[in-house]
């Protein structure tokens, strides 16, 4: 059953940049990543410091991978996105009647009638950076205002994602052995929970099915590399 929109929520959030995605998206990882790395390293029962060399490295890496990753992403997208409206400004320019005509045909598409489109489409051709934001909507499907920037993502990234590697680990700084895995674990539990209902807020989708299944991802990730360091573990000794 879909939730349904109260009046007070139709101010919508601006989520075309990428910022809030790569918040979710850093937080998510930098939990599900380091959880399992930390007790895939613990499943071998080496020195607790190796434990926490593992960690260290993989917030790191990860973090600034993660922040690279995006920032290229959006970087990529930006320069594509500049690239399809330098051509439709070079042919608003050289083929207005082309473009108007196109953009009528568009209207048209959408069910209005001849006179109401083509009265539309000659009031957004009287202003150039209009009539280039118009096509872009319309004919492109880009939003020329919320292309988002790279290095914001990429901080936000970097940021988010160290902050989700950084709380499994925490316990590996004054504990060891048994009772680090179980704090490890019980945080990496009580943290997936909190983002997965927290995803679920902003996507506006069930609270109680986005924490599970966060918490499912990170279950089923952290069982299977805990299982193999069990085994390489077993084997080594």
């Amino acid at each position: 059953m879909a939730k349904r929109v109260s009046i007070h929520e139709e101010e919508h959030r601006d989520v075309s940049g990428g910022v809030q995605r790569a918040a979710m998206f850093g937080i998510s990882d930098g939990l599900v990543t380091n959880v399992s790395l930390i007790l895939g390293f613990a499943g071998a029962n080496p020195d607790p410091t190796l434990v926490r060399l593992a960690g260290i490295a993989g917030l790191v890496a990860g973090a600034f991978s993660m922040a690279s990753g995006e920032y290229l992403s959006m970087q990529a997208q930006s320069e594509l996105f500049e690239r399809e409206l330098e051509i439709e400004r070079i042919a608003l320019r050289e083929s207005p009647d082309l473009e108007r005509q196109e953009l009528i045909g568009i209207y048209r598409s959408k069910g209005l009638d001849a006179t109401l489109a083509e009265e539309l489409t000659d009031t957004m051709m009287r202003n150039p950076e209009l009539a280039l934001e118009t096509h872009a909507r319309e004919e492109l499907g880009i939003d020329p205002t919320a292309v988002g920037s790279p290095w914001q993502a990429s901080g936000i990234s970097l940021v988010t994602f160290a902050f989700g590697a950084l709380l499994p680990l925490l316990p590996w700084f004054f504990l060891s052995g048994g009772a680090a895995i179980v704090w490890s674990i019980g945080i990496g539990i009580i943290a997936s929970l909190a983002v997965g209902a927290l995803l679920g807020r902003f996507t506006g989708r069930s609270k109680v099915f986005s924490a599970l299944r966060q918490l499912g991802v990170a279950v089923l990730a952290a069982s299977v590399t805990y299982g193999v360091g069990r085994l390489v573990g077993a084997s080594t000794h």
